[in-house]
């Protein structure tokens, strides 16, 4: 049996379970086909980003259950899953040689996980930093 790697990925309100199998490079999400899923070509682009850093496009299977949030935070989370299941796949390897997938992923920027939430709304105010319209008379 093919052995799988698993890598959990958050972004914003999403969360993404990524499962990582040996095949050809088909990436299913909730069920569905990548370019069935999500609506835009670029969201694909940036979702693949850690495989072509590393160049394993085709080696794997990615199997997503991903949920909560709108499809740019949920393609975040997804591109971090799989980030970190390279990484637990890579990991036998020394992480400070050039050819390790830690260090080409860290250099990338995929490894850290983008913290950016959306602020909470305050009393008094229209959103969390919009105040109403300020009248003189």
């Amino acid at each position: 049996m093919a052995k799988t790697f698993i890598g959990t990925g958050r972004r914003k309100s999403s969360i993404a379970r990524v499962r990582m199998t040996s095949g050809k490079g088909k990436i299913t999400i909730n069920g569905r086909d990548v370019n069935e899923y999500l609506p835009f070509k670029t969201l694909v682009m940036d979702l693949k980003q850690p495989l072509e850093a590393t160049k394993t496009a085709n080696k794997f299977d990615i199997d997503v259950d991903v949920k909560g949030g709108g499809f740019s935070g949920q393609t975040g989370a997804i591109r971090l899953g799989i980030t970190r299941a390279l990484l637990q796949y890579d990991i036998n390897t020394d992480p400070s040689s050039e050819t390790s997938f830690r260090k080409i992923l860290k250099q990338e920027g995929f490894i850290t996980r983008d913290a950016r939430v959306k602020e909470r709304k305050k009393y008094g105010l229209k959103k969390a930093r919009r105040a109403p319209q300020f009248s003189k008379r």
